[in-house]
């Protein structure tokens, strides 16, 4: 392969935007077509090599290059930087003809012929052999060619069913050797006396049924993180071997790992070390203009993703299908706000073949341009007027909100799951326009003034460790229901809850109470979930299928259900050390939450955020430059002290301006 001279500027631009491209669907003319017209685009960016191990390895060690070096040549040509995947899922057919251990067993213990993507045991060390040879070969060829810009660490990691083969069982046997050592740990953490289910020896161990919570969750969570764990492992193993062989590239992946039907795994560990260079994902908020649920939805994933890192954020997958006019660019400048760095279109081309090729892409099935290849134009347009003003922007959040992996899974007994708790959570703190960032509690210094501990169901020694530690240093937690109700086994406290915490906060949880039963004692003939919370001299109404039962410990109560056969603790602060741990009776809800976050900002001294109206999302992203993005259909006024231009209108304003329906504006101050 002839490699071309570099190009000045591939790598140089501060936002990019893109697309991803399946070039092994036609030929060398339409490829040359099509890169002619991403650069009238203005397209910066392009995703190249998902879903496409057999058409670079068609037959077992034979590889095939040299047509995919001529799609690298041209992108270099016309200054495109190519973030190429290595992609290992799925899996050539000869692979698992030649190797059918790594063929997913479902949990009757039937083989399936792998008839859509994923559908591979990532464990199999067969596999493993395989798909890390193909890594070393793929890298070693395009680790200096001048096109690139980043090497993807495999496509949607995380996505696929469980296997349930007996390989997988003796990997998972392996596994809790390891961990609990003898068979009688394992019955202690398992609790085998229930159901009659002790292990007399690692032997009698079996898989839990489809990997959900329908039996023993200890057991069941064990072996969801023994699948984590590998996931990761296979992972961290392909990443230093394209560490090893192109020394200082740029990693990323297109991160889709909470999937919860597919193998959802702990993505902290990968986030925490710091190797993957650029956090990165499919950002899908949904196609309407108007709701901006998805939006959020999309926001807090990107933020799951990214947690404490400070590099900048690569969105490798971004909405294109039937979206309203107007409403990728709404969310491109949206995801902004949040670090990312990258707007990459999924995809280019409708295809004309498998599952996909009824979805839509910027360019339509006979190669002529939609309106979402011009709506793809115009952000490439505008970020290229922008993105030397100070981006990516690097929040500098105050807030953290916890989540966890094993909090997730121990959550989905009760009536909404840790992460739901966490998005209502996440939307609060965005509307008022503040940074944050999402933390995991076993592995964050929690340098925040304000943790929010959203239904964290499961509370280790290590995370109860730095929780006390952060709230006796001087930090404000605030703890919403369903927390600190199980230890690392899986199995609620034995002790005082919320476990390992009851000190902190103050407080013992007695029973929970169902406001459905409870409202045929209400003195004003409630009826449902419908709660009367007082607090302070305001009256505020909330649902909720529970709340907890607060007895008070030293804390004293800054809300209470009234009403209700008596009046219950809803919302209570306790001093500890130089802090404060609120504890909520509720799980998240807006109207609690919000008061009480309100509060806790005003007395932890949280710096101020933009004043805009509701429905703007706005941040300063340097000195003198602040974006606007209006989620609503409405005109907003926005008002600013002196004199201000917007660099994307090429306005000049005086104290104020309207910000236009779902527009954008970047305004720079004079």
């Amino acid at each position: 392969m002839t490699k071309p001279p570099q190009t000045p500027g591939v790598s140089s631009p501060r936002l990019y935007v893109g697309a991803n491209y399946h070039p092994h669907d036609s030929g060398p003319e339409q490829w040359e077509r099509d890169v002619s017209m991403m650069s009238a685009a203005g397209l910066t960016v392009v995703r190249l090599g998902h879903l496409a191990w057999d058409s670079y390895e068609p037959k077992d060690g034979h590889f095939e290059f040299e047509w995919f070096d001529r799609v690298m040549d041209l992108m270099h040509e016309a200054g495109i930087g190519v973030i190429l995947d290595v992609a290992l899922r799925p899996a050539p057919l000869w692979l698992h003809r030649k190797h059918p251990t790594m063929d997913v067993t479902d949990s009757s213990g039937n083989r399936l012929y792998p008839n859509t993507r994923y559908m591979v045991d990532v464990g199999d060390p067969a596999y493993r052999e395989h798909a890390l040879r193909f890594t070393d070969k793929l890298t070693l060829r395009y680790a200096d060619h001048p096109a690139l810009l980043a090497f993807g660490i495999d496509n949607e990691p995380g996505d696929g069913p469980y296997s349930y083969s007996e390989s997988v069982r003796w990997r998972f046997i392996g596994w809790l050797r390891k961990k609990y050592g003898t068979a009688e740990s394992l019955n202690y953490a398992w609790a085998g006396q229930r159901w009659s289910r002790r292990i007399g020896d690692f032997d009698e161990v079996g898989l839990p049924r489809s990997g959900s919570i329908e039996g023993a969750p200890e057991r069941v969570l064990d072996f969801r993180r023994f699948v984590s764990d590998e996931i990761n492992e296979f992972l961290l193993s392909v990443m230093q071997l394209v560490e090893q062989n192109a020394p200082g590239a740029l990693l990323t992946t297109n991160a889709w790992y909470y999937k919860e039907d597919g193998r959802y795994f702990d993505y902290a560990e990968i986030a925490y070390t710091g190797r993957m260079s650029r956090g990165g994902m499919g950002f899908y908020p949904g196609y309407s203009l108007v709701n901006n649920a998805g939006l959020c939805e999309a926001l807090l994933g990107l933020a799951r993703i990214q947690f404490e890192s400070h590099s900048p954020f690569w969105c490798t997958e971004f909405t294109t299908m039937t979206a309203v006019p107007g409403s990728v660019r709404k969310n491109a400048y949206a995801s902004l706000l949040s670090g990312n760095q990258m707007v990459c279109g999924w995809t280019w081309q409708s295809m004309h073949g498998g599952e996909e090729q009824y979805l839509q892409g910027m360019i339509d099935w006979d190669g002529e341009p939609n309106r979402k290849y011009d709506e793809y134009r115009q952000i490439a347009e505008e970020f290229a007027k922008i993105q030397n003003f100070g981006f990516p922007y690097l929040p500098q959040a105050e807030i953290a909100l916890a989540f966890s992996f094993d909090s997730q899974l121990a959550s989905a007994p009760f009536p909404e799951k840790h992460d739901q708790q966490l998005q209502t959570c996440f939307n609060a703190v965005l509307e008022r326009n503040l940074d944050q960032r999402i933390v995991d509690l076993r592995r964050s210094t929690l340098d925040y003034k304000i943790l929010v501990i959203p239904g964290a169901a499961l509370i280790d020694e290590v995370s109860a460790a730095n929780i006390r530690r952060f709230v006796a240093e001087g930090g404000t937690a605030i703890m919403t229901s369903y927390s600190a109700v199980a230890s690392a086994t899986g199995q609620v406290f034995s002790t005082t809850r919320p476990g390992l915490l009851h000190d902190v906060f103050g407080v013992r949880l007695g029973s929970y109470q169902e406001p459905e039963l409870l409202n045929e004692l209400s003195t004003k003939r409630m009826a449902g979930q419908h709660l009367d919370i007082d607090i302070g001299e305001a009256r505020i109404i909330a649902e909720a299928p529970r709340f907890d039962e607060i007895h008070l410990r030293g804390a004293n109560v800054l809300a209470s259900i009234a009403g209700l056969d008596r009046d219950y603790p809803v919302a209570t602060v306790n001093r500890f050390g130089k802090g404060r741990a609120v504890c909520l009776g509720l799980p998240a809800r807006r109207p609690l939450f919000d008061a009480i976050l309100d509060s806790e900002i005003k007395h932890t001294n949280i710096r101020p955020a933009l004043e805009v109206p509701p429905g703007v999302l706005a941040r300063q992203i340097d000195e003198t430059h602040i974006l606007y993005v209006n989620l609503d259909g409405v005109s907003k006024p926005i008002t600013s002290s002196g004199s201000s231009r917007s660099i994307l209108y090429d306005r000049e304003y005086q104290n104020s301006f309207t910000l236009g329906p779902f527009d954008a504006d970047f305004v720079e101050l004079v």
